[in-house]
């Protein structure tokens, strides 16, 4: 059987203070080119250590409303994500109401 491999690339471009200015990703298998985004969280989990490391970056013109956004997505799709890994259903409805919560605290849902 072939080891098949799966490559996806970052390139996050600073300024002279080290702040990012331009963030832009690859993933060839999933039809991506050098597409832009303003804002990027990565997290891998370390087995050794049991403790995940991550990489939180956005650009200094990303607007705070867009941040908001999508930190509330980004809690959404981790409520998902936890449910398909554990299949958890009481925790992930727990996590989906403080989803909720949040967009209703930052007034989301009325934009």
């Amino acid at each position: 059987m072939a080891n098949l491999k799966s490559k996806i690339t970052l390139n996050v471009e600073l300024d002279e203070n080290r702040v990012p200015e331009k963030i832009n990703w690859t993933a060839q298998d999933g039809g991506i080119t050098n597409a832009e985004a303003k804002a990027m969280m990565l997290s891998v989990w370390d087995s050794t250590a049991q403790e995940s490391l991550r990489i939180d970056l956005w650009t200094k013109d990303m607007p705070v409303d867009e941040m908001k956004i999508f930190f509330h997505q980004t809690l959404v799709a981790m409520s998902s994500t936890f449910n398909r890994a554990t299949q958890d259903d009481k925790m992930t409805a727990t996590m989906k109401d403080f989803c909720d919560y949040f967009a209703e605290k930052l007034e989301l849902n009325k934009k």
